[in-house]
């Protein structure tokens, strides 16, 4: 009987060793959420044990998004195969990853950055979000496309699932022609 996200959460969570548990509530605390969503308040953070803290995320996120959310926070503090294992255990593979497990804007690094034609739009959808009115500026400072993308894609190793989403559906809404070319392929 395969277990429920439930169980794959707290077995996920027990298995955390003492210092990955408390950064792990550290940086959930701190996590950006979805919209719609809070954080939990870190006094209930602190005070929880593995099996606390399921129950607070699933009472906070509700079970598909507690599950996508606490394997995004465990990428974020480098426990990525800890992540892999909760997303394989559920049965939920994030969507823009390949068999090989690297993200869409990864695997197409040197093609984005040669055929991004439009690269202003797609910044506007990542200011604030994603990009600091600081980061913002030295990119479009670049003169030509591919330098902007260059500065961008030295962004990308600080990232976690959540920032890459964004760039993914950023240059999907933008340049939708270049990303179903590079879909197909």
């Amino acid at each position: 009987m395969a277990k429920s996200a439930r169980d794959c959460l707290l077995d996920c969570l027990e298995n955390l060793e003492e210092g990955e548990l408390r950064r792990f509530k550290a940086k959930l605390n701190e996590f950006p959420v979805r919209p719609g969503y809070a954080n939990i308040p870190r006094g209930r953070l602190q005070k929880a044990d593995a099996l606390d803290l399921k129950d607070l995320l699933v009472s906070f996120y509700t079970e598909e998004y507690a599950v996508q959310l606490t394997a995004e926070v465990l990428e974020a503090i480098n426990c990525k195969d800890r992540a892999e294992e909760l997303l394989a255990s559920t049965g939920n593979r994030p969507q823009l990853q390949n068999s090989s497990n690297v993200h869409f804007i990864e695997r197409h690094r040197e093609a984005l950055i040669q055929r991004t034609t439009s690269v202003e739009p797609v910044l506007d959808k990542l200011y604030g979000s994603v990009l600091s009115d600081e980061q913002y500026q030295k990119i479009t400072a670049k003169e030509t496309n591919p330098d902007k993308m260059r500065e961008l894609y030295r962004l990308v190793p600080s990232w976690d699932l959540r920032c890459k989403d964004k760039l993914y559906e950023a240059l999907k809404a933008k340049n939708p022609h270049l990303v179903k070319d590079l879909e197909g392929q």
